[in-house]
């Protein structure tokens, strides 16, 4: 079962729009600015998917999207669907995979940046909190440069909730946090749940109590912080190369 956003949303740029149409997502339409070259490659998938191309001044497609870095595209995308984080759970634990926990991130930026991370890196799901976490909009998919659209994606009540349940099925559950053992010397088991926090507030104390490991990312220089979509694509590397014997 999958449950639908409300309502649906612009994205705008090439490769984002690409992206949808290679993931066989519902586009209603793409508006083309006038004076804008389109790829081949987007106008055969557009065709393929018999998604409609319909040609517009820039002022509109700039108004859609509510700025001027389009690319000259835009299209109207039907709603981001969830899937199920049961079924999620099965998939994972079926396939000793990965998930990565975004634990109320909620600048879309970072969001989108670490999704596009994990598709990258090989992740298979993504899970989000209902409340207090950027949802999956415009931002997020602009950020992903498209990856929202080949990776599932659930969100949830409560994550110590899902962790729980996850480890109940054979999970175990790693959080990047100050305070815990350095990130390159820790040997991870599979299935695997990475934990990010929020750069203001880290990981939540419950979801730290679920936790079966905690990693640090070991920092020498005078700033002793970094982004959360930095210390993101640091951590799922050093976690992802055991997996993968890199």
């Amino acid at each position: 079962m999958k449950e639908k956003e409300e309502n649906s949303f612009i994205i705008w740029g090439r490769n984002p729009i690409i992206e949808a149409l290679r993931s066989n997502r519902s586009l209603e339409k793409i508006l083309m600015a006038h004076d804008t070259h389109i790829p081949r490659e987007l106008i055969k998938l557009a065709e393929k998917r018999k998604v409609k191309i319909q040609k517009v001044p820039r002022k509109k497609v700039e108004e859609l999207a509510k700025t001027k870095k389009t690319q000259g595209v835009v299209a109207l995308l039907s709603p981001i669907q969830y899937v199920d984080e049961n079924k999620l759970i099965d998939g994972i634990i079926s396939n000793e995979g990965i998930i990565l926990v975004l634990d109320h991130i909620t600048d879309p930026q970072n969001v989108g940046n670490l999704i596009r991370t994990a598709e990258v890196l090989g992740v298979n799901g993504v899970v989000i909190p209902r409340e207090r976490s950027s949802p999956i909009n415009e931002v997020v998919v602009k950020a992903s440069t498209g990856a929202v659209f080949h990776l599932p994606i659930s969100k949830v009540g409560s994550l110590k909730s899902f962790l729980n349940r996850f480890k109940k099925r054979g999970g175990w559950v790693v959080s990047i946090e100050k305070g815990g053992k350095p990130i390159h010397k820790l040997t991870y088991p599979f299935p695997l749940a990475i934990v990010l926090g929020s750069e203001g507030k880290g990981v939540s104390k419950s979801v730290l109590e679920s936790s079966d490991i905690i990693a640090t990312i070991p920092m020498k220089g005078k700033i002793t912080s970094l982004n959360v979509s930095s210390a993101g694509a640091i951590a799922l590397w050093e976690i992802i190369k055991q997996k993968f014997n890199y």
